[in-house]
């Protein structure tokens, strides 16, 4: 919450300074009507000047025009102040998260940063807003009332004083309380996020499967674990305003019980005890806006803590001053090995060379690492042991942006954006139109797309559930090769291809592409046969390495691929 205070509203401080000032006058102006009318009835009606009863009558009339412009007018301040600090609360949450390494996106996983951006971000507006609007104006009217009504008779203040440090220990009591529990339930929320958007990016699998009941009674838990911890923080809560109402009615009957006794001895008069009643009112209002505000302050309290782990995290993947691996080598992986866990490795002591513009393909059973590998080169996770290197630099030595900038990849579960086809190609890129007709040319994708652009305008569906799985690989594809990039890497992308336009893209990327080092990820042999290297991968280890050839005669597993795959022996 210190940073919240000390960083995102040292912008704002002279605006929120205004309307302090602003709010500050509104609210002196609402103190003074129920003074003002003490006067009239104590003071002003017994002389039965109709005069006087108009002027003050007008000065009450000024006072609360004046207390309803100023509260207006800082209120929009507030509204303001809030509005763009939480902008940038979010700008800033979530750059870093698109800065964080899959390291630490796996570690507070997504349903968290998407739960901290959205209503954590949410929490900390509304208390920025109110602390401005009711946090400024509740004191002042609780003081203010506290020194009008010592004025006013300081015995019957007296009584009012006493009730206050009551009040004040069971807000704090109960706050300190309710603060861990919102952090609980936060988590929860997470839980929950991450629930509703598997279930929703699967829908269609949930429906096929009949398995809707299913996923119901799961989500009836998670809900009813939220909703449970959101009733205990709730009822903890909840004993703020009715405690606080409590005391301020046993304070205000006292008033009245005090009152009537010194108006019936002649101590005090009647306009007194109406004023005091008003400023009681005022008075109790305000301790409840307190209280209020004590909730609000303690979700945004919580929300602030989880907002400020991420801002404050510190960068996983720093930039290092490494040797050079002097070579004609372009890619170089030595002696590399990796583990998502720590515990069990997914790569064991990788090595392999090639030279640019050279094929490598990598090919292996589901879960033998062969993706992981990628994500390595690419610096998505920095490998346990070895090196790595591109041109001879050590990627941990490449500056992040310039090492990503080489790359053009297809993954095998990449996400289309609602978007049209153009831009999902473009991505933000500095992509010519021109260079976007060329990739779709050599992706295979141009029949389908320019119907598309006749018939929708190339406007696809979030994550491009409007197309057919082959156009959704080939618009992938053209994503990947509308750079021109150094390295393209093709992650198990033609999988849903027919094998006639998976030979067409080959020859395709071969023709157009020469210069581009290209690692192809595949299941199917015939899209790597001809390869300048092939990689075989079992279980986090190299089992084979070399041509086709090469791997037909050294490596039994590639061997038994190859005849189930061709029905034979492909030479």
């Amino acid at each position: 919450m210190k940073k919240v205070f000390t960083y995102y509203l040292r912008p704002h401080y002279l605006r929120m300074l205004g309307g302090l000032v602003i709010k500050f006058i509104g609210t002196i102006m609402d103190l003074f009507i129920p003074y003002i009318l003490a006067h009239i009835i104590d003071e002003v009606i017994p002389t039965r000047d109709e005069g006087k009863i108009f002027f003050w009558g007008g000065i009450m009339l000024v006072c609360a025009l004046f207390a309803v412009s100023f509260n207006i007018i800082a209120n929009q301040k507030a509204s303001k102040v809030a509005r763009d600090t939480t902008e940038k609360v979010r700008h800033e949450l979530f750059a870093k998260i698109m800065h964080l390494s899959n390291k630490q996106t796996d570690f507070y996983t997504k349903p968290s940063l998407i739960s901290r951006l959205t209503s954590d971000t949410y929490n900390l507006h509304q208390m920025i807003g109110m602390m401005q609007r009711l946090g400024i104006r509740a004191p002042i009217l609780l003081i203010g009332g506290i020194i009008i009504t010592m004025s006013l008779d300081w015995m019957l203040a007296c009584v009012l004083i006493a009730v206050i440090p009551f009040i004040g220990i069971l807000m704090i009591s109960v706050s300190m309380k309710s603060i861990p529990m919102y952090l609980d339930l936060q988590d929860s929320v997470d839980g929950m996020v991450r629930m509703v958007r598997e279930d929703s990016t699967g829908i269609r699998v949930i429906k096929a499967l009949s398995k809707g009941n299913y996923e119901k009674e799961k989500f009836a838990k998670v809900n009813q674990e939220v909703v449970s911890k959101e009733k205990k923080a709730g009822t903890t809560m909840a004993i703020m305003n009715p405690a606080v109402s409590l005391l301020l009615n046993a304070g205000l009957v006292l008033v009245i019980v005090v009152g009537a006794f010194r108006v019936n001895n002649g101590i005090t008069r009647v306009g007194k005890i109406l004023a005091f009643t008003t400023y009681f009112t005022i008075i109790s209002q305000a301790m409840m806006a307190i209280s209020r505000m004590f909730i609000i302050v303690s979700k945004a309290n919580a929300s602030a803590k989880r907002i400020v782990e991420i801002v404050d995290c510190e960068e996983d993947l720093l930039l290092e001053t490494l040797d050079r691996y002097e070579a004609e080598d372009y890619i170089v992986f030595d002696k590399v090995s990796f583990s998502y866990n720590k515990v069990e490795d997914n790569l064991t002591d990788i090595s392999f060379k090639i030279k640019k513009g050279e094929t490598l393909g990598i090919i292996g059973s589901t879960g033998s690492g062969k993706t992981t590998l990628i994500q390595l080169l690419m610096r998505f996770y920095d490998a346990d042991k070895g090196n790595i290197y591109i041109g001879g630099e050590n990627i941990k030595s490449i500056p992040t942006q310039k090492l990503r900038q080489l790359f053009g990849v297809a993954f095998q579960n990449d996400t289309i954006f609602e978007d049209t086809i153009y831009e999902n190609i473009r991505l933000g890129r500095d992509i010519s139109d021109e260079e976007i007709r060329e990739a779709v040319f050599y992706a295979q994708a141009k029949e389908f797309v320019n119907q598309k652009n006749e018939e929708t305008e190339g406007q696809l569906n979030i994550r491009g559930a409007n197309l057919s799985g082959g156009q959704k690989q080939r618009v992938l594809i053209a994503r990947a090769l509308a750079s021109h990039p150094d390295i393209l890497v093709l992650d198990d992308s033609s999988s849903a291809l027919d094998y006639k336009t998976d030979a067409m893209l080959r020859k395709e990327i071969k023709e157009h592409f020469s210069d581009t080092t290209l690692i192809v990820i595949a299941q199917r042999i015939s899209s790597i046969m001809n390869a300048d290297h092939i990689l075989v991968l079992e279980d986090g280890c190299a089992i084979g390495y070399g041509t086709h050839e090469e791997l037909i005669n050294s490596c039994e597993a590639y061997r038994e691929i190859s005849i189930s795959q061709l029905g034979g022996v492909a030479e």
